[in-house]
C-alpha cells in the first residue's frame, strides 16, 4: 500500500499533476512486467494505492547481493525491462525513474516496474517535455540541460542500467552531484576488460548523447534494441509470456514471503503516520475521482486472469 498526504502534495503543482498521473497511468497499463493496481481510495487528508505485493524485492537487492550480473543474466533482466518500457512509449508514456531501486521482482523472479510518480502521460511520436526528474546517475543528458526530452530518455537509462549489472556501478559516479552531471554530459564511456563486444556495443549505442542517434529514439522504438545481437539468443514471445525461468531462484515458500526484505522494515509494527497540516474541504477536492472503480486483475503473465470486482462508492472513506 502507498499512503501519500494530501497536504504535501498540494504545495507543489508539480506534485500534485505528477500525483494524478501516476495514478492514471497504473490504472490504464496492464502488462506483465509493470505493477498492477488493484484500487484506490482516499479519506479528507490521504491518498491510498493499493498495489500488487511483489515478495521477490528489489533488483537492487539481488544486484548489490551478486555484486555484477553474468551476460546471460542481464541480458533476461534487460529484456523484461526493455517489454515494458516499449509498452509504456506505445501507449504514451515515458517512464523517466529507471533505476534497480524502482524495479521488483516478482514470487517468481520475473521484474515489474513500480513508481510512476515521475512518469509523464500523452506523449506521442516526437513530442517533448522539459520537467527537470528522476536519478542524477540514471538521467540522460537532455534531461540535465533541460533542452527538451522525449521518450529516448527511458533508453540512456537502460544503457546505464545494463552498464551498472554488468560492472556493479552506474557509468558516470562522482563524489557529488555536480560531479556526477559533469561526466554524464562529458565524460568518456570506459568498460572493464571482460565486458564482451555485444554488450560494449549495445551500452554505447543506448548511451548516445545525441538522443536522435540514441538506440530506439526512432519511430520503432524498442525493435531495434530487441534486434541487437546482445539478445540474438532471446525468444521474446516467450519472454513475455513469463515462459522463461529467471536465473535466479529466489526460495519463496509463498506468495506472501517476505524474507527478500530487510527485517528492520517488515519486523515494524504498521503505524498510520499522524496527519500534521489541515487541508481544506476544496482542496481536499483536487483529487476528486482519485478512486478506482471497476475491475482488477489477480494474476499475471499470459492466461486467464481472475477478476474481482471493487467498487469505490463516493470519493472519501473515514478516518478513524
Amino acid at each position: 500500500m502507498k499512503v501519500l498526504k494530501k497536504a504535501a502534495i498540494i504545495r507543489s503543482k508539480k506534485d500534485t499533476i505528477h500525483t494524478k498521473s501516476e495514478r492514471s497511468i497504473l490504472e490504464a497499463i496492464k502488462h506483465p512486467s509493470i505493477v498492477s493496481l488493484h484500487y484506490a481510495f482516499q479519506t479528507h487528508h490521504k491518498l491510498y494505492l493499493i498495489l500488487e505485493y511483489l515478495s521477490g524485492g528489489e533488483l537492487f537487492t539481488l544486484l548489490e547481493r551478486e555484486g555484477v550480473f553474468l551476460e546471460d543474466s542481464a541480458s533476461f533482466y534487460l529484456g523484461e525491462i526493455t517489454l515494458a518500457l516499449g509498452h509504456l512509449h506505445s501507449n504514451g508514456i515515458i517512464y523517466r525513474d529507471l533505476k534497480p531501486e524502482n524495479i521488483m521482482l516478482n514470487s517468481e523472479g520475473h521484474v515489474v516496474l513500480t513508481d510512476f510518480g515521475l512518469s509523464k502521460e500523452s506523449l506521442y511520436g516526437d513530442a517533448t517535455t522539459h520537467t527537470f526528474c528522476g536519478t542524477v546517475e540514471y538521467m540522460a543528458p537532455e534531461i540535465l540541460q533541460k533542452t527538451g526530452h522525449g521518450k529516448s530518455v527511458d533508453w540512456w537509462s537502460l544503457g546505464t542500467l545494463a552498464y551498472d549489472m554488468l560492472t556493479g556501478a552506474p557509468p558516470f559516479c562522482a563524489e557529488n552531484r555536480k560531479r556526477t552531471i559533469d561526466k554524464i554530459l562529458r565524460s568518456k564511456l570506459v568498460f572493464p576488460g571482460y565486458i564482451t563486444v555485444d554488450a560494449k556495443d549495445l551500452i554505447k549505442r543506448l548511451l548516445k548523447r545525441h538522443p536522435p542517434n540514441r538506440l530506439g529514439s526512432g519511430p520503432k522504438d524498442a525493435t531495434p534494441i530487441k534486434n541487437h545481437s546482445f539478445f540474438r539468443n532471446m525468444d521474446w514471445d516467450g519472454l513475455l509470456a513469463q515462459r522463461i525461468e529467471p536465473p535466479f531462484k529466489l526460495g519463496m515458500s509463498c506468495e506472501e514471503d517476505v524474507s527478500q526484505f530487510d527485517s528492520k522494515f517488515t519486523e515494524l509494527t504498521p503505524v498510520d503516520t499522524p496527519v500534521d497540516s489541515k487541508i481544506s474541504d476544496s482542496a481536499s477536492l483536487t483529487f476528486q475521482g482519485f478512486s478506482v472503480r471497476g475491475t482488477f486483475s489477480r494474476g499475471r503473465g499470459a492466461g486467464t486472469e481472475a477478476k474481482t470486482e471493487v467498487t469505490q462508492e463516493g470519493a472519501h472513506v473515514s478516518e478513524t
